[in-house]
């Protein structure tokens, strides 16, 4: 027995790099069938809840794969579910959506479309959050998977959501039934595109990823009048301006600065004419934090400001401004749990390097992916980013990402093969790790 030890040791150090080198070449193989579809998806992107033909063309996919699919969950949702045998449950999610914006990257099959939004605003639209390559891999992840059912046991369920860039779809899936329609995952994995990491390298963070979003909205009443009077009117500019100067405090002197928050006044409209004073005002609000607490110290403080300064200008109880939070527009937090991410990238690290596996900080963006870790925490989520900058540009810019086109803008065109290829190994990787014989 002891003679077999030398042997078997051999063999169990080389099993890994073949089977990870073998994994590479058969990802490398799909590529340009998949660079095709990648570039199709995206001169064809879809606005938010109205991803019809994006859905039906992948759910297609899917069912040539052999998987179990249902559409039309949340509206556009798809589902495709494969089980293979006992063990645990693995959920993979892509989102669908584009965004309003008219595309100026100069690519060949830089997108034309234009739509109108479900508000009713017709523009341009465009893959600048890169959806196209989220789905472009969950595609070739699903093709690897399903080609590799002799290598794992579990059940895979694969969905592609709709609404992301509104913060709605993850609920809309819930609400139809993902968890209960479908099998209920044990973990939830999911990768999003990176402008702020070169092309192919892939960040985490553990814990708090991405914020909690609020939209809030304040109206201020006043009184309006001739600007030439002002003594006669009640100004709702200078309260709104009272109230934006004192929300600054929330996070100032009031938050514990450990415990990162925004508070963000992105509008304020109010009058119509140099001598007129007002007799109203609107402010829109993003507010955002990673913990429930924080969130509930902003939130309850704007509360407290707005009716505090409102006090102050001798506003009588009928002019009091109101605060609406926008519960509708709420994105939660997402948290990827400690242990499906540090064994997870501890094999990022193993497959591609550590000079291409990097922890970053988290970030005050929203991402609505944190809800179907919400529904029940002891599911284990993780979702993690895939750099885009092409290396040229990445170079030029001598990596600071303050100098390159953000998420978002109509110049966003990631390298896109290699964030398709390393995000189709690492969702494998991590798939096999959780779905994994014995």
């Amino acid at each position: 027995m002891k003679a077999l030890i030398p042997a078997l040791l051999t063999m169990t150090m080389f099993a890994a790099p073949a089977r990870a080198d073998m994994l590479a070449d058969q990802v490398r193989q799909d590529m340009p069938s998949l660079m095709a579809l990648y570039r199709d998806l995206h001169a064809n992107p879809e606005l938010s809840m109205q991803e019809v033909k994006t859905s039906a063309k992948l759910a297609a996919e899917a069912k040539k794969l052999g998987f179990d699919v249902t559409t039309g969950v949340g509206k556009t949702g798809v589902v495709a579910v494969m089980k293979n045998g006992p063990g645990p449950v693995l959920m993979i999610r892509a989102d669908m959506d584009g965004l309003p914006v008219v595309e100026q990257t100069g690519l060949p099959f830089a997108s034309k479309v234009r739509a109108t939004s479900v508000t009713g605003t017709e523009s341009g639209i465009m893959h600048a959050c890169g959806h196209d390559t989220h789905m472009t891999s969950w595609i070739g992840t699903a093709r690897r998977l399903a080609a590799m059912k002799d290598r794992w046991s579990g059940t895979l369920v694969m969905i592609l959501q709709p609404g992301e860039e509104m913060g709605v779809g993850a609920k809309a899936m819930l609400d139809d039934g993902l968890y209960t329609r479908f099998p209920k995952p044990t973990h939830v994995v999911a990768f999003h595109d990176s402008a702020s990491l070169p092309a192919g390298t892939i960040g985490y963070s553990v814990g708090p990823t991405f914020a909690n979003v609020d939209s809030v909205d304040i109206f201020v009443k006043g009184v309006g009048g001739h600007g030439a009077y002002p003594h006669t009117t009640r100004d709702p500019i200078v309260l709104g301006s009272r109230i934006v100067g004192a929300l600054q405090t929330l996070v100032s002197r009031e938050n514990d600065p450990q415990s990162p928050a925004v508070v963000t006044v992105g509008s304020f409209r109010a009058g119509a004419k140099h001598n007129i004073i007002s007799d109203e005002a609107t402010l829109l609000l993003t507010v955002r934090s990673y913990t429930d607490e924080t969130r509930k110290l902003l939130l309850d403080g704007i509360q407290r400001i707005v009716r505090g300064e409102a006090i102050a200008a001798g506003m009588p109880e009928d002019k009091m401004p109101t605060v609406t939070i926008r519960d509708g527009e709420y994105t939660p937090a997402t948290v990827n749990t400690e242990t499906l991410t540090q064994k997870a990238t501890a094999l990022f690290t193993q497959r591609f390097g550590a000079n291409r596996v990097v922890r970053v900080a988290p970030v005050m963006a929203g991402e609505d992916f944190g809800r179907y870790h919400l529904v029940d925490k002891d599911i284990e989520s993780m979702i993690f980013w895939v750099g885009g900058v092409p290396k040229a540009k990445w170079d030029e810019a001598g990596g600071d990402p303050a100098k390159l086109p953000s998420l978002h803008s109509p110049f966003w065109a990631p390298d896109a093969e290699p964030v398709i290829s390393t995000a189709t190994e690492a969702m494998v990787t991590a798939a096999l790790d959780v779905l994994a014989k014995g």
